[in-house]
């Protein structure tokens, strides 16, 4: 046993910069954050990066806030998770050659869009798995290649984001297995780097280094960074890495077991033991990363989803002062199935690209605003069974329920919509910070306070409401 079973968590999203600590038993003791946002590139004021600097300093001072609310004694270890594929270059002492291009920025579209100039798409597809968002890894180093020859050869590692503060946190350069799941950079069948592909877009296949398994001890906080977060010299640090894959685990899902993940935008993924990435995958636009554990690959799609209904809210129901989404979800529930003839069509695969747009069909001078809505649950349901079937035939299983979190599943209706459209039980789970819970298991086996994550997710009370399917 360790000395203790408090995780400290250190949590960068694309809004916030948070520092957690949470116990054993998923509990959350302390918790602080920042506001979190790109920045113009000194170079390129017109391009986005993130400020290493300044997020670090956040989380330091948020570190520092939290510490002050535990006893720093009981500190088993500590991780980081981020957003997936930013990253930069480092030279072997440790300097920063150019700051982290955000997966918000637009330099690297062009870079996809001619990515066959390199390599042909379905070829590098049916080896990585992972969609061509235009913000992948590989198009930055494409970038640095074509753009700062000279920092890609004085460079000796590549580190993705968490990678970068575990590296402030402790003097080690080590990247993980999950992070470098969403490069496009990998060969998914053999969980690697792939030489193949690195050699083609003409990157040193070294600098990216041999990444780690999720809870493998990578170093310890040393004095420097113990004096910025009050977090004892000594204190194991542990890799855990991409925020969507211990998302995933935290959430409690087995084998086969799709959750959805609803904000504006749903993730839906399954942790599945095969996997395909054919024209068909590519053409529905899934795509497949590496499980946090090795042997299972975590196959998802996207769309957007609470973004519409925000935007039905605003066009709508904007002289709604009050309790606005009671009054939305009341009103739609007196409509009956198939929304009295409306119908509305997003186009998902333009949202992907950054164009939301859509139809509403059946339009009449007495349709209401409560069947507009209701048709919008609809459409959104309709989406979740067919993105669900798609992973069916990804992964090669048959789905029995599935888990539900996030803002969006606080909506009883389209709860009740999804379990119907997809004609399995909806799972929906009291836990809020499942990224922080999933990455903190990782750490209390790494530590010795349990065999395995899968051991210390057994501590955790899932308070679970199941939806069943009326039809």
């Amino acid at each position: 046993m360790s000395k203790g079973d408090i995780v400290i968590v250190f949590d960068c999203g694309a809004t916030n910069v948070r520092v957690i600590a949470i116990n054993s038993k998923g509990e959350i003791l302390a918790s602080e954050s920042f506001t979190n946002s790109t920045q113009p590139d000194p170079l390129y004021p017109a391009y986005r990066i993130w400020n290493v600097k300044e997020i670090w300093d956040k989380m330091c001072r948020a570190s520092k806030k939290v510490a002050g609310k535990i006893n720093v004694g009981r500190i088993a270890g500590v991780t980081v998770t981020t957003f997936g594929v930013d990253g930069t270059l480092f030279d072997s002492t440790g300097k920063m050659l150019y700051p982290v291009i955000s997966w918000q920025c637009e330099r690297t579209n062009a870079i996809m869009a001619n990515i066959g100039k390199y390599l042909p798409l379905n070829e590098l597809y049916k080896e990585c798995g992972v969609f061509p968002f235009t913000f992948n890894t590989i198009n930055k180093l494409i970038w640095f290649n074509e753009q700062k020859p000279e920092i890609v050869e004085k460079s000796y590692r590549y580190l993705f984001m968490p990678s970068i503060f575990s590296f402030l946190l402790t003097g080690e350069m080590v990247n993980d297995t999950t992070m470098s799941g969403t490069s496009m950079l990998t060969n998914l069948s053999a969980r690697r780097f792939s030489e193949d592909i690195l050699n083609k877009i003409r990157f040193p296949f070294e600098k990216l280094g041999t990444p780690v398994e999720a809870g493998t001890i990578t170093g310890k906080i040393n004095a420097a960074a113990s004096e910025k977060t009050s977090i004892p010299a000594g204190t194991p640090v542990i890799a855990t890495g991409h925020d969507t894959q211990f998302a995933i685990f935290g959430s409690g899902a087995e084998k086969n077991q799709p959750v959805l993940s609803s904000g504006t935008w749903e993730i839906l993924m399954v942790r599945a033991e095969d996997y395909k990435s054919g024209q068909e995958q590519l053409d529905l636009g899934i795509t497949t990363e590496f499980d946090s554990r090795p042997g299972i690959f975590n196959i998802g799609n996207q769309w957007i989803a609470s973004g519409i209904l925000e935007w039905a809210k605003n066009i709508f129901f904007s002289d709604v002062k009050n309790d606005v989404y009671e009054a939305m979800i009341s009103g739609a529930e007196n409509v009956a199935a198939g929304s009295n003839g409306i119908k509305v069509i997003p186009k998902f695969n333009e949202a992907l690209n950054g164009k939301p747009a859509g139809q509403i069909l059946g339009l009449t001078m007495k349709t209401t605003r409560d069947e507009i809505y209701h048709a919008i649950l609809e459409a959104l349901s309709e989406r979740l069974r067919d993105g669900n079937k798609a992973l069916e035939i990804a992964g090669g299983f048959e789905t029995e329920s599935i888990i539900c979190v996030g803002g969006g599943s606080r909506n009883r209706l389209w709860n009740q919509m999804r379990a119907d459209f997809t004609g399995v039980p909806l799972k929906i789970i009291d836990q809020k910070e499942t990224t922080v819970l999933g990455a903190s298991l990782f750490v209390q086996a790494a530590c010795g306070n349990a065999s395995s994550p899968e051991e210390a997710r057994q501590a955790i009370d899932y308070k679970t409401e199941i939806i069943e399917p009326k039809f």
